[in-house]
Formats: structure tokens, C-alpha cells, sequence
């Protein structure tokens, strides 16, 4: 619950953290991190926190604001940066007004003098304690204010001085880095138009050393697509922030008289308990106040044509596909790229959104319909935001491009991009899919977006920030005429993933790449943000079409299970037995998939750098995956301590995924495993289990581990 202190001071409360901020002379935040009690005494509290000021610095105390100012003193990075005409370049923002609803604290400022006012929402969602803020310029001046820069500022404690960052590139997606900011700035700036595979729009910030289990951390993510910039600083005097916001190109945003601009929402989470407590306060918020999906609806396992058939599109072949799909398992069959008309390669045909009647001579409905009897939802895919130059939508309006008159245009991939800030454009696309929806029986659309922005004006000025609110409404209205259909955020694998465009979507593509060992990472560190049931993990060939690496069927069969699950292959020139593995891991997925898509994800810490040990679990029972990724670091395993599980109650141990081993690699397995194998019960108390630790075979590289711990009754 929150409480507003007497005066200068408002308190949020949540579940795990509480908020404190100071609204006099400007809003400032002065304790965000573990909950403490309600405060009642404003003297009490301001005598601990008066700040000192030293010799050789401004004569006043300067704030870390939510919106720094340079006029004010911060000489850090400005929290607001544009100017009218050259003038009112240095705000100072006083406080006017607050209002609390809820958890919801609004709160007013202006400065007179510049014209300017700044309105800030800070929402702390009172169970997972995800904190939500946004803010909104408003121009009350006559002259229009140029803006070039508005962002969110969050103060984090002196302790804080590890950051963790995302990078990245097509095919190994959101890969971690740690840097130290004892002194300066730690930054990244994203310039592609969409969320990126590059640089995704978040870090997390911690006390040295924090690992998955242990450390306070402080985790940051700004919902938003398209450009985006944040920074973690430590000042001269010790204080530190996070600062992020939407990267605006120059002349991007201008402001006239009653024009507001209102910065995509930044979302932050504390935990005490290490990245595991982000994780899963990250879980629960999405859960409750992000996703779109039928709570109630299980997640159905996809299988996705592409790696199967490319561009060779036969509806009967596919019809076959489709029933051997069925036998294995699959719940919704998606056709990929290749079915619309003159789309035999990646070179030609995108934007003319018509059926190809010669690939499809009867039509795609004979085909759904044979989907739909074999009781599997239908899917396609689609690209709408793009274009071929050897396509009959770009010879009839080449003007529909989003280009800068007088440039030459780049291809990426053999394509351009469509301005959908165009209204007649942004119209033939909807009607298009409008089109399409309508006349199928067509429950998934596959929303690719294989590219990124080069010279993206709309009449000669920046469009960055106008071609992403413009796919937020096509997708929007889209949705508003067919509301039954979910959508997944493809864009080329991770390209397109952040908390703004989930509101609208039901999934992500995570990764182009399939390959077993390069998921592990790729997947583990997604799910920092995102829960895995909007993760799309899939189960690809033995040998991986990005990478060329082969994999056993354990190993890709256990790191696709803990995700929402799919394949990606062709059933029908699969043999039987590999029909049969498939089928295996489809129904393990689907036996687990309530735990696996409602429960507490988790990591566990382990002095093996070679093994990933992560799981999932409720208050009944927990499922545990051990991954040898390498060659392990020591002769005899670590153990697996479970401080998860009930410490008062015992659990019945299931061995569901035993890798096979070659030979010589053990002389004996632990007793547990041997006891399982020759059909004895195991039941371990919770206690052992989260103290001593459950001993683990030695695995080859590249296998996987997978036990399931049951509650007894």
C-alpha cells in the first residue's frame, strides 16, 4: 500500500521494495530498493537524508531529478534537452501539484519562465514490485521547442557498481558483458529503428559480483521499438543513475503550442535475492499487466515449414506435412515465407500480399481445412512492412518507400522498407491483411521485419519515431477487426523484442539461430525480461542451418522444452525413430507445460562455468534441467543445491532425460540414478535437497540432465 508522508515526502509500497520520493524542489527519488516499513515522521526521515555540500562546489544541495536539469546544477547527462529557437535551452522544472491513486503517484511540474511543463507517472505494481514511469512534455510557449532529447533518470545506491548489458548480432542474440563504473559512464545507443538484435533496451546494475542467486540488484528495461539510448553514470560525488529514453534523431520531435511528446515507459525491478528475484518479478508483472494471452489457453506447439521446405511450397506435400505433424503431436501448423504470388526466392514478390495460384491452384482454405481436421490451428507468415524492388507494389508506387529524396537506396536482405506514415500505404497494408484473416480460417500470423532503417524520412524529416507509432496501429487496428488471432513478434529472431510491442503480440521468435548450445545462452538471458511462454524455442535438425553444428535429439529436445514450444523441420523426410524423438519431447513439453508457463523460473549458481543449471517450480513440485554445455571444469560434478524446495517436506524424484554416455566416461552412476533405473522408489527430504545437495552423474559435452522433484502428500 502506499502512504503519502506529510508535506514533502511520498512512500510507494509493494510486496518486496519500496519507493520514496522527495517532490520539493523537484522531484526526486530518495530510497528505491528493499521494502521497509510506512514512514510517519517527515522530520525523522529528511535529517537522515540531508545531503552535505563541500567546499568548491555550487552553495546549494542539486538533486539527481527524475528529470535532471543543467540549469539547476546537474552536470550529469540532462534529463530534458531542446531549446526554442536557441532559446529556453536550460529549464528548471519547479514542483506544482501531485496526486496519488493507488500505487499511482502523478506529479506536476513547470517552469514559467521557459513555458514548459512536465507531467511524471511513477506506478509500482504492488505484487511483483516492477516499477513503471513515463513522462510527458508539454510546449505552452508560442515558439515551437525543438526536442532532442527527453528521458527517465533513476538514482541507484553508491553499491551499485556493476552493470550487466545486452549485445548481440543476427543468429546470437542478447549476450551478456559486465563493466565497473566506479568513475564516468557506461552507454549504449541503439540507431537501427527497431528494438535490435545489436543492443537490446535494457541493463541491470548491481553490487559487485551478483550472480543468479545472490546481490541486490536494480534491473532497467524501456519499453519501446524503435530507437533508444541508455546510460548507467557515476557522478564526481559518488552518486549513481540509470538514465534511459527513445533516441530521437535530429528534427525528429518539434513541439507547437500545446503539443506534448510523452517518453516510452521504463520499466524497473529490485531484487535482494540475486537475478533470479528480477527474473521472476519480471515474470509475474508481464503476466499481469503486459500480456495479451488467454490465461486459461494452453500454449499450442507449433511446427514452422521453413527450415522444412524454404520456398518449395506443394499443398499436397504440405497436407502431408501437416498429418505427420499431427501424429507427432503439433498443435498449430504455420507456412512460412514462400506462399504468396511470384515469392519463389528472397529476392522478389514482397508487397504484392496475394495467394500464389500457381503454387496453390485450389486455393490455401482446402489446405487449412485439412489442418483444422486434423484438429491443429493454422498459421502464415508475412512481412508487411517491407518491399521488393522486383515486386508490382514497388514498380506501381516506388514513391511508398521510406527513403530520403536525392540518397540512393540501400537494400538489406533484397529489400526496402514501406512508409507506413503514409496513409494510402498503411492503408493497402491493412486491407491486405484485413483481406487475408477474413477469408481464412487463420489463427497465428508470423510478423517478420528481416531489416533495419536506412535514411527513414517522412517529408524530408527524421521518421524513425513516426514509422514505429504507425506499426504500433497498424497492428492495433488489425487486432481490433480480428481479435481471436494471435501475432508473434518475429523481425529476423530477436530483433523486435520489448515490453511495448508485447502489449500487442502473443510471442517472440528469439533467435534465427536453432542451434542448441547457442540457445542455452541466448534463452537464458531473454528470460531475464521475458517469461518463457512467449519465448518461441524450437526443436531444428540435427545439424543447424545457421551454425552447421549437429546436436543429439537430448540436447535440443531439453533446451527447446523450456520455452513455447515448436519445431522446425520436415516430418516427412524425418525416419521413423526420429518422428518418435520428436513426438517424445512434444508430449514431455506438453505434461510440464502448466509448470513451465505459470511457474518460477529460476538459475542455479554453480563453480562449473561449462554447465547450465536452471529449472522452473511451484509450491508442488519443481523441474530441473542440468545442461553440460563443455567439457566440464573437474572430474567429479558439483552438486545441486535446492533452496528452492520446501525444506519441511519430502519429494519423490523422477528421472525424466538420462543423456546416454559414451563408453568409459563412468564406472558407477550416484545411487540415486541407479536406484531409478532399476525401478525403486527415490523420496529425499527438501531439507537435503536445499543443504547437502543432489549428486550428479558426469555428463559429455552438449547433453542434457532433466529430473522432476514431486511433493508427497
Amino acid at each position: 500500500m502506499s502512504q503519502e508522508l506529510p508535506q514533502e515526502f511520498v512512500q510507494l509500497n509493494s510486496q518486496v521494495s519500496s519507493l520514496i520520493v522527495r517532490l520539493s524542489p523537484a522531484p526526486e527519488i530518495v530510497y528505491w530498493g528493499k521494502a521497509i516499513p510506512t514512514l510517519t515522521s517527515e522530520a525523522e526521515f529528511a535529517a537522515i537524508i540531508d545531503r552535505a555540500i563541500s567546499q568548491a562546489r555550487l552553495d546549494v544541495d542539486v538533486p539527481v531529478t527524475l528529470c535532471p536539469e543543467i540549469g539547476r546544477g546537474s552536470f550529469g547527462s540532462s534529463g530534458l534537452e531542446g531549446h526554442h529557437q536557441g532559446k529556453n535551452w536550460a529549464p528548471v522544472f519547479q514542483y506544482i501539484s501531485h496526486t496519488l491513486t493507488g500505487e499511482c503517484l502523478t506529479i506536476e511540474c513547470a517552469d514559467k519562465l521557459a513555458k514548459l511543463s512536465v507531467k511524471i507517472d511513477l506506478i509500482l505494481d504492488g505484487q511483483s514490485g516492477v516499477l513503471s514511469k513515463s513522462i510527458r512534455l508539454t510546449n505552452h510557449h508560442e515558439v515551437d521547442f525543438q526536442l532532442d532529447k527527453l528521458a527517465f533518470t533513476i538514482p541507484i545506491p553508491y553499491r551499485a557498481k556493476e552493470v550487466m548489458s545486452f549485445s548481440g548480432r543476427w543468429s546470437r542474440e542478447f549476450q551478456s558483458q559486465r563493466h565497473n563504473i566506479e568513475h564516468g559512464v557506461f552507454t549504449q545507443e541503439n540507431r537501427r529503428g527497431r528494438t535490435s538484435h545489436e543492443y537490446f533496451p535494457g541493463c541491470i546494475v548491481g553490487n559487485k559480483a551478483f550472480t543468479h542467486q545472490t546481490g541486490e540488484v536494480w534491473g532497467f528495461h524501456l519499453g519501446w521499438s524503435g530507437n533508444h539510448h541508455w546510460r548507467a553514470e557515476a557522478k564526481s560525488d559518488g552518486r549513481r543513475f540509470v538514465q534511459a529514453g527513445e533516441l530521437l534523431m535530429p528534427g525528429e520531435v518539434s513541439l507547437k503550442q500545446g503539443e506534448s511528446y510523452t517518453s516510452p515507459t521504463l520499466y524497473a525491478s529490485y531484487s535482494d535475492s540475486g537475478l533470479n528475484g528480477l527474473r521472476q518479478a519480471n515474470h509475474n508483472y508481464v503476466r499481469q499487466n503486459i500480456l495479451v494471452l488467454e490465461q486459461d489457453k494452453p500454449r499450442p506447439v507449433h511446427l514452422n515449414t521453413w527450415e522444412g521446405i524454404y520456398f518449395e511450397h506443394d499443398p499436397d506435400y504440405i497436407c502431408q506435412m501437416a498429418s505427420e505433424a499431427a501424429q507427432m503431436g503439433v498443435e498449430r501448423f504455420i507456412i512460412d515465407d514462400g506462399w504468396f504470388k511470384g515469392r519463389n526466392n528472397d529476392k522478389a514478390a514482397l508487397g504484392d500480399w496475394a495467394l500464389d495460384k500457381t503454387k496453390y491452384p485450389k486455393g490455401l482454405n482446402p489446405v487449412i481445412e485439412h489442418i483444422n481436421k486434423l484438429d491443429m490451428e493454422f498459421g502464415i507468415w508475412v512481412e508487411p512492412e517491407m518491399v521488393n524492388p522486383d515486386s508490382d507494389l514497388y514498380r506501381k508506387y516506388p514513391e511508398w518507400v521510406l527513403s530520403t529524396p536525392g540518397y540512393p537506396l540501400t537494400t538489406g536482405r533484397n529489400q526496402l522498407v514501406l512508409n507506413l506514415q503514409i496513409s494510402e500505404c498503411f492503408d493497402y497494408l491493412y486491407r491486405c491483411l484485413d483481406e487475408l484473416l477474413s477469408l481464412h480460417n487463420i489463427a497465428y500470423v508470423k510478423w517478420d521485419m528481416n531489416r533495419e532503417l536506412l535514411q527513414p524520412s517522412h517529408e524530408e524529416k527524421a521518421g524513425i519515431r513516426g514509422q514505429t507509432l504507425a506499426f504500433y496501429r497498424l497492428v492495433d487496428k488489425l487486432r481490433v477487426a480480428h481479435p481471436e488471432v494471435e501475432i508473434e513478434s518475429c523481425s529476423s529472431g530477436g530483433g523486435r523484442m520489448d515490453y511495448e510491442v508485447l502489449k500487442r503480440t502473443h510471442r517472440f521468435w528469439s533467435s534465427d539461430c536453432n542451434d542448441a548450445l547457442e540457445r542455452q545462452t541466448i534463452q537464458q538471458n531473454m528470460s531475464l525480461f521475458f517469461p518463457p511462454e512467449v519465448l518461441g524455442c524450437h526443436i531444428g535438425p540435427a545439424r543447424s542451418h545457421t551454425t552447421r553444428r549437429q546436436h543429439s535429439i537430448n540436447f535440443r529436445g531439453v533446451t527447446a522444452l523450456f520455452g513455447h514450444m515448436g519445431v522446425e523441420l520436415d516430418p516427412v523426410k524425418e525416419n521413423a525413430q526420429q518422428r518418435r524423438a520428436f513426438a517424445k519431447y512434444i508430449e514431455l513439453h506438453k505434461q510440464h507445460r502448466t509448470l513451465l508457463h505459470r511457474g518460477h523460473s529460476f538459475v542455479i549458481d554453480s563453480c562449473e562455468t561449462t554447465r547450465n543449471t536452471y529449472g522452473t517450480y511451484d509450491d508442488t513440485q519443481l523441474l530441473l534441467a542440468i545442461c553440460q554445455k563443455a567439457m566440464p571444469d573437474y572430474s567429479l560434478p558439483e552438486p545441486v543445491l535446492l533452496d528452492m524446495l520446501d525444506e519441511n517436506a519430502s519429494y519423490h524424484v523422477f528421472l525424466l532425460e538420462l543423456p546416454e554416455h559414451g563408453e568409459g566416461i563412468m564406472k558407477h552412476y550416484p545411487n540415486w540414478i541407479e536406484q531409478l533405473r532399476s525401478n525403486q522408489e527415490v523420496k529425499v527430504h527438501g531439507s537435503l535437497l536445499k543443504q547437502v545437495g543432489l549428486s550428479l552423474p558426469i555428463q559429455d559435452p552438449e547433453t542434457c540432465l532433466l529430473v522432476h522433484f514431486v511433493k508427497c502428500e
